[in-house]
């Protein structure tokens, strides 16, 4: 049902509501209480249990390249922020009012909601008074934040969000060619002429490497990009739960931006990296002339997964400053004024201290 009101900017808005779970005391909408893990009504304090014991499977990729798990007709919807083009997931009464990354309170709906269904989620744990401590605590740790930044905390710009993320397993057989080379040091000549010089003892690899993978997470959104994920994690993927709406109630999902082939093939970029450390790791070396590596992937399963972040900003001198919580461990990330007094003074500190030691050097 949808239904056009006022906004707090004297605006119009669209809410839009889907599909719900009433509570049978009192008739109002059930939200996920992430400390209980149970469907809580907000209003009458009603709990309703549900199965949260079924843990998340692995999906065949060849399954999801040929698009075997979409989103059933009418079973989502997406809405699109106008500001900064947000795609939120809405499902199982979800109301579009406001964009949880700009704030903007003009939500509009975009489409009906196409491509991958998640079948993993990893529940939030805590709620939005608990994300509030840990960004406060993160805040008094910023030496170079501005004293009155750190007063801005409050509940009103934090709402909890569903990021969109692709894990990936895979057991890998790598072929390798390299030549690599290490560096010494000897003694030649005699007299006037005796000197130290450096050589390299080059010596060509070759083999086969074996490696195996367990959730390497790649962001699916734009708006969580790999950057701010990996600031965030770790997340405990491998205990996340099979996919239910009834988690997503009072908070919000992010649509995916990427593509299961996109995000499949950075997942390959992040393993190769790894494969060739490991292959390196095994040899006493301190220069590669160069190393050729092929790899095959094998038993290649991923999981679409929707991992918690309280996504928060703090208006500041006409400013928004964004941050972000891991909803399951509490760690924060994010952005804030540096005040440019602090970081002169730690300039000075460092440029004195040097030219102490220079001094001690010289007296000595």
């Amino acid at each position: 049902m949808t239904e056009e009101k006022l906004n707090e900017f004297g605006g119009k808005q669209n809410s839009v509501e889907t599909e719900h779970v009433k509570c049978s005391g009192c008739g109002a909408n059930m939200e996920f209480n992430p400390e209980n893990q149970v469907l809580i009504c907000p209003h009458c304090g009603n709990k309703v249990e549900f199965n949260t014991q079924t843990q998340a499977q692995e999906i065949d990729i060849t399954a999801g390249f040929n698009s075997d798990n979409n989103w059933q007709k009418d079973e989502a919807t997406v809405f699109k922020c106008d500001n900064c083009g947000a795609q939120v997931v809405l499902n199982n009464g979800q109301t579009a009012s406001s964009c949880p990354f700009c704030g903007t309170p003009h939500v509009q709906r975009a489409e009906e909601l196409a491509g991958l269904k998640p079948n993993a989620v990893l529940p939030f744990t805590f709620g939005v008074d608990k994300a509030i401590e840990f960004t406060k605590k993160w805040v008094k740790r910023l030496f170079y934040a501005k004293k009155a930044f750190k007063k801005r905390v409050d509940t009103d710009h934090v709402k909890g969000v569903y990021a969109p993320c692709f894990t990936f397993d895979s057991y890998t057989t790598s072929s390798y060619v390299g030549r690599i080379g290490k560096t010494y040091t000897r003694t030649v000549g005699s007299g006037k002429n005796r000197r130290t010089e450096t050589y390299t003892v080059w010596r060509d690899i070759a083999g086969t490497y074996y490696d195996s993978f367990d959730d390497v997470l790649i962001t699916a959104g734009s708006k969580f990009d790999q950057k701010k994920m990996d600031k965030l994690s770790p997340f405990d993927t491998n205990s996340s739960k099979s996919y239910e709406g009834k988690y997503l109630l009072g908070y919000m999902a992010y649509r995916y931006d990427y593509e299961l082939e996109d995000c499949w093939s950075n997942a390959k970029n992040i393993m190769d990296r790894r494969i060739e450390r490991g292959i390196l790791s095994q040899y006493s070396y301190d220069k590669v002339a160069y190393l050729n590596v092929s790899t095959s992937h094998e038993r290649v399963t991923y999981k679409y997964v929707m991992l918690p972040v309280y996504v928060g900003s703090i208006p500041f001198n006409k400013k928004s400053y964004n941050f972000y919580i891991n909803g399951n461990t509490g760690k924060v990330w994010g952005q804030y004024p540096k005040s440019f007094w602090k970081i002169l003074f730690t300039v000075l500190l460092g440029l004195g201290i040097i030219a102490g030691i220079v001094l001690l050097v010289n007296l000595s």
